[in-house]
């Protein structure tokens, strides 16, 4: 079943119409919860909304069901997952098995298996791994050696994590952690509305995005982020997938295009790419405060490291680190000035009220 279109949702709840209940399930950041349309509870404001397609995604994004609407069905069981999930996370490094996973959830096997892939996307066992990798890269990022950083994740093998890793982190390990050592990366530059930008991308996606006044002033920074890698000017014909993905990041913020979806070769550590992967999921003229943002990641007392990783991205407008104020709604800090930051927010804001 389709979700209907956002104008119909946000239609829906104004009327608390009671027939797309179950069409669609709205979650409210500043308290929390989610409800059906048709919830009796008080109003929200528009830009305080976020919305789901099932109470399994409501739950997975950290909201909880709502006391007074009690849209139920299917909690226990998100629940169960949920369990699962955590308890994968709590041992990553120790062998289990699908049975003793089941056993967790009072599920069979095969169910277990079924129903958190759904949920998830991936399987138990793949989700494992997801975790173990995630624990491998920051031991890396840490100066642990390779091999003991492979055998405390509980990969188990060499030939294992290096299969693994060429996907998950975007070069070798030991070209990770060696600041990209034996890494080819290509970068231009270009002129946009925020000033000169430099991106810089590897053959997984674009791993640099950053603005400055001038080319040497950038090409610095880009060293600085990857100084054992090979840099390399990218002439449009060399690479024209670079050059085409920095015209369209030009057109998005100097003339209001969509801002383009590009593959992305994120490098940092387990809890800088949950950041980095929420503020993904935050929608254009959407702002949130380091304190929501720290609760939606479910590390409600990390607000420094929250913020800290927002001003460790390296790859600016891509992944929207803007879009994070303070508490009393003041910009904060931005990498690349609060001007910048001010007119990114303004633009957004313009093209929402469209």
């Amino acid at each position: 079943m389709s979700m209907p279109s956002e104008e119909e949702m946000q239609a829906a709840i104004a009327a608390r119409d009671q027939s797309l209940d179950g069409h669609f399930f709205y979650g409210v950041i500043t308290t929390g919860v989610f409800c059906q349309p048709s919830c009796s509870a008080r109003a929200a404001r528009p830009e305080n909304l976020r919305f789901f397609s099932s109470i399994e995604a409501a739950m997975l994004a950290g909201f909880r069901p709502c006391k007074r609407c009690q849209p139920a069905d299917g909690v226990a069981r998100v629940e169960r997952l949920v369990t699962v999930a955590r308890y994968i996370e709590d041992h990553a490094a120790e062998r289990m098995t699908l049975a003793s996973l089941a056993a967790i959830a009072e599920l069979s096997p095969s169910r277990l298996q079924r129903i958190f892939k759904a949920a998830f996307g991936v399987s138990p066992k793949a989700y494992q791994d997801a975790v173990r990798m995630r624990h491998f890269k920051q031991s890396l990022k840490e100066g642990e050696g390779v091999t003991d950083a492979i055998f405390a994740s509980g990969f188990g093998s060499l030939s294992r994590v290096y299969g693994e890793a060429s996907r998950n982190i975007g070069m070798t390990p030991k070209a990770y952690r060696a600041g990209g050592a034996g890494e080819m990366i290509t970068y231009a530059c270009r002129n946009t509305a925020l000033g000169l930008m430099a991106m810089a991308a590897t053959d997984k996606g674009v791993c640099f995005v950053h603005f400055g006044d001038d080319e040497e002033s950038l090409i610095a920074k880009l060293k600085d982020e990857f100084p054992s890698a090979e840099l390399s000017v990218s002439p449009a014909q060399a690479a024209p997938e670079l050059d085409a993905w920095m015209q369209a990041l030009e057109q998005h913020i100097s003339q209001g295009a969509p801002r383009p979806d590009l593959p992305l070769d994120m490098r940092g550590t387990a809890f800088q790419m949950k950041v980095w992967q929420f503020l993904l999921s935050i929608r254009e003229g959407d702002v949130l405060s380091y304190t929501e943002l720290a609760a939606h990641i479910d590390k409600p007392r990390a607000v420094r490291a929250v913020a800290s990783a927002c001003a460790k991205n390296r790859i600016g407008v891509l992944i929207p680190c803007h879009r994070v104020l303070r508490g009393d709604g003041s910009l904060g800090g931005y990498r690349w000035g609060l001007e910048r930051k001010r007119a990114l927010l303004d633009a957004e804001r313009e093209r929402r009220t469209r």
